[in-house]
């Protein structure tokens, strides 16, 4: 009997709030996480301080949605310690390339300095991991998502964990059993990544107008 965890497992997995990660990267099996507390970053409370507003003003970036999937889910793996390892490259690569699992990447001249990636289900967005080679690429990243992910119909940012950087972007934890009600609704909804272009920069800047 095949055994092997596929695409759509993982899918009705993350419908039931569960998630897989590996020990590390050259782990071969997967362990699967239900977080007593959860990590989201409410859509109508992201933190957009002056400073990363001043930058992304000011900045020559490009932004770009799912131009190279591939490319994040690597930068995100490419640190000392990960728990993406090559299954779970395989299964989201997959999830990509079925519409499912999407990337936005930040570049400078070209080079691909950071990124963010994750799958999306009715109106949640569950986010994966992200990676930054400059100061604020992360930061940027997840600014033009929660402004893109507004824009397209989500409800629902799953952060997993709360981490101190993603705090002072104003995310919070949340008990399991609320994430579980919040994400019940949110799969009622039929949210899409892909029903609007990316915001400009203009929008990103009234997320500073819309926190709760």
């Amino acid at each position: 009997m095949d055994l092997r965890l596929t695409p759509r497992m993982l899918l009705e997995a993350y419908r039931l709030g569960t998630f897989p990660m590996a020990e590390s990267r050259e782990g071969r099996a997967l362990y699967w996480f239900d977080p007593v507390q959860r990590g989201i970053i409410p859509l109508d409370g992201f933190h957009l301080s002056r400073s990363l507003a001043r930058h992304i003003r000011d900045m020559s970036w490009q932004v770009t949605l799912n131009a190279d999937f591939e490319g994040v889910i690597d930068g995100c793996a490419d640190r000392d310690s990960t728990w993406i390892n090559a299954e779970i490259t395989d299964l989201f690569t997959a999830l990509n390339r079925s519409g499912h699992a999407h990337s936005l990447e930040i570049w400078d001249a070209g080079a691909l300095i950071g990124g963010i990636y994750g799958l999306t289900i009715g109106g949640v967005f569950c986010g994966e991991s992200m990676f930054s080679r400059r100061p604020n690429a992360s930061k940027v990243a997840l600014a033009y998502l929660v402004a893109h992910l507004r824009r397209c119909g989500f409800v629902l940012f799953d952060t997993q964990y709360l981490n101190d950087h993603l705090a002072r972007l104003g995310g919070v934890e949340i008990p399991r059993m609320e994430y579980r009600k919040l994400l019940a609704q949110a799969l009622k909804v039929k949210g899409d990544i892909r029903a609007r272009s990316l915001p400009g920069v203009q929008d990103v800047m009234q997320l500073r107008t819309h926190r709760s």
